[in-house]
């Protein structure tokens, strides 16, 4: 049997019905296809309760992650809970809404997309980190570098003497 597969027909009879599930499911058993995802067990923890539309799921998944800083390259590794909050219809007349096939829903596919999503896409070490020098490549969050520092970027020079040609001419 697949893990999260929940059986609702007594959820479905009755709107206000709850039902609490909470378990540590593998990393694996998501198929993630992303390999900043953590090999560890993942808690997850979610509230069903009936509505006269479909059940509510509600909850969280406990996830732990690696990457690279953004700036300064470092492996990054947090732990992160992942709220979720979604709907689940026989019929779905919304169209963010999960199916509920056969009285039971599937809540790993919802876990899956809301643990996905909400990874950084470019995570930093911490806010203070100050990343390479532009020019010699040094990590300045190690040590300061011996580079000019130049108040302009070569790149915009042309822009730089078109404003300057324009304000000439402006007067």
């Amino acid at each position: 049997m697949k893990p999260l597969i929940v059986n609702v027909v007594e959820l479905l009879r009755w709107p206000g019905t709850t039902k609490d599930i909470a378990v540590s499911i593998d990393a694996a058993d998501f198929d993630f296809g992303d390999a900043r995802i953590d090999d560890v067990p993942i808690a997850v923890a979610v509230h069903l309760e009936s509505l006269s539309n479909g059940v509510s799921a509600s909850g969280t998944a406990a996830v732990q992650w690696t990457g690279g800083c953004r700036r300064c390259l470092r492996s990054v590794t947090q732990h992160m809970v992942v709220e979720v909050s979604e709907l689940y219809q026989q019929h779905p007349d919304d169209p963010d809404a999960y199916l509920i096939e056969n009285d039971q829903i599937n809540l790993l596919p919802m876990m899956r997309e809301n643990i996905l999503l909400a990874i950084p896409i470019g995570p930093l070490c911490s806010e203070e980190c100050r990343g390479f020098c532009p020019d010699c490549g040094q990590d300045l969050s190690e040590a300061s570098c011996a580079c000019e520092k130049s108040d302009s970027d070569p790149r915009w020079s042309v822009l730089d003497q078109l404003k300057g040609a324009l304000g000439d001419s402006a007067q």
